[in-house]
């Protein structure tokens, strides 16, 4: 065989070699973040406490931890479940968009209210305020 061709040969093999090993490294970096990010606690955006309530589900003072997107309504499907004839299925969603929370009404038949004023579109929320759904009313807070 010529040497040449054996000296590209072995060449290729550790270049292949190189490459796996690079490889590997990659996959343990991730593995290593990914198992880093489980053992972390999971903290909340912020929560949703019940300061007004007409009906049995919610009551009165139930907290609800948020997540980046909470959903509301009468569905059992919903982040937020509002057993309530006058709140929809899918009555709002409430969103953390950046560094700021938003209210969004889904079209819902008796409408969503921020601090009293129906909410029409997107609505800026901020910590402290009141959204209601049908008859019950929820105060905004930074987790806890």
């Amino acid at each position: 065989m010529d040497p040449t061709l054996a000296t590209l040969w072995l060449l290729r093999f550790l270049f292949l070699g190189l490459l796996y090993l690079f490889l590997v490294g990659v996959g343990r970096v991730l593995l290593r973040d990914l198992r880093a990010a489980a053992r972390e606690p999971v903290t909340a955006l912020g929560r949703l406490i019940v300061v007004a309530s007409e009906v049995e589900e919610p009551a009165l003072g139930t907290t609800f931890p948020l997540d980046a997107v909470a959903t509301l309504g009468r569905d059992v499907n919903n982040t937020i479940v509002v057993d309530d004839p006058f709140a929809s299925t899918e009555h709002a969603v409430l969103s953390f968009r950046g560094r700021a929370w938003y209210l969004e009404d889904l079209d819902s038949t008796n409408g969503t209210y921020l601090n009293g004023a129906p909410v029409d579109g997107l609505a800026a929320v901020a910590f402290g305020d009141e959204v209601q759904v049908g008859r019950v009313r929820f105060r905004l807070e930074r987790a806890g």
